[in-house]
């Protein structure tokens, strides 16, 4: 990619209004090629298609001059959800690298026709699906509306959802040090209804990551798991090129939570 990978997640927007125009032979080669070989840290397989929309019948009511989707399967296993969301954001980050426009869309789908053309297998679930196109010069009166509605360009305040050794002390972009900027860029991850469902105790040299839950289980499982995938990409994106190296694990350290305040994984930097 030519541009940093932090100023591609500060350009980054959910897109609903697409030019009337397919992608280029190159560009759906070069999407299509990257999201057969995108991985996650998690261990679970994403697999991923790029749909013709009219040939498949696909369409969502919210979105304008579509021509095509970006849809993938997971089975259910443990931290589906995570690896899904993360595996997925790193899709349209790539997407957005080329001049694409995406969206991720759970409820407001004809399901039933991307779960067909996808194949979906008797364990498998389709969490989200994105349209992709060339975004359009103007916004629909539609989106206009919805980006307003969810206050899509504003985010909680950086010590509102990160914290220092407990939930009891705010985080300081100071105190933060190396794990700002990673940090700041998760801030910034696009979630349902813009809940921002992540929070982060900072323990030392490691990262415990939470689920502030405020939507309950449907059949697709824990939405909110998959906002925790797309911000820990964003997290893991923005570490490696600022040179911070560690890995995730999955160790609860036994932080008193509040109500509803789930651990998911923690990030340990390598000494």
């Amino acid at each position: 990619m030519d541009t940093s990978m932090l100023d591609l997640i500060r350009r980054r927007r959910s897109v609903r209004s697409f030019e009337d125009r397919p992608l280029t032979e190159e560009d759906k080669n070069a999407l299509e090629a990257y999201v057969q070989a995108v991985s996650n840290p998690f261990g679970v397989p994403v697999r991923f298609r790029l749909l013709n929309a009219r040939e498949a019948g696909l369409s969502s009511p919210v979105i304008v001059g579509e021509k095509a989707y970006l849809a993938a399967k997971v089975e259910r296993v443990p931290n589906y959800e995570i690896a899904f969301g993360y595996s997925f954001e790193k899709a349209c980050l790539f997407a957005l690298s080329r001049g694409i426009g995406t969206v991720m869309l759970a409820a407001t789908l004809n399901r039933s026709a991307f779960e067909k053309a996808l194949e979906l297998g008797q364990n498998e679930v389709m969490p989200v699906a994105s349209p992709v196109g060339y975004p359009a010069g103007k916004m629909s009166v539609r989106e206009s509306l919805m980006r307003k509605g969810t206050k899509a360009d504003s985010r909680k305040a950086f010590e509102s959802l990160f914290f220092k050794d407990g939930f009891e002390q705010g985080l300081s972009g100071e105190a933060a040090g190396i794990f700002y900027q990673p940090l700041e860029a998760l801030r910034w991850a696009p979630s349902a209804t813009n809940g921002q469902p992540w929070r982060g105790v900072l323990a030392g040299d490691t990262l415990h990551f939470y689920e502030a839950r405020s939507m309950k289980d449907n059949s697709l499982g824990d939405i909110q798991k998959v906002d925790l995938g797309i911000g820990l990409s964003h997290f893991d994106l923005v570490r490696t090129e600022e040179g911070l190296e560690g890995g995730f694990v999955f160790e609860d350290p036994g932080i008193k939570a509040p109500e509803k305040t789930h651990y998911i994984v923690s990030f340990r930097r390598k000494p």
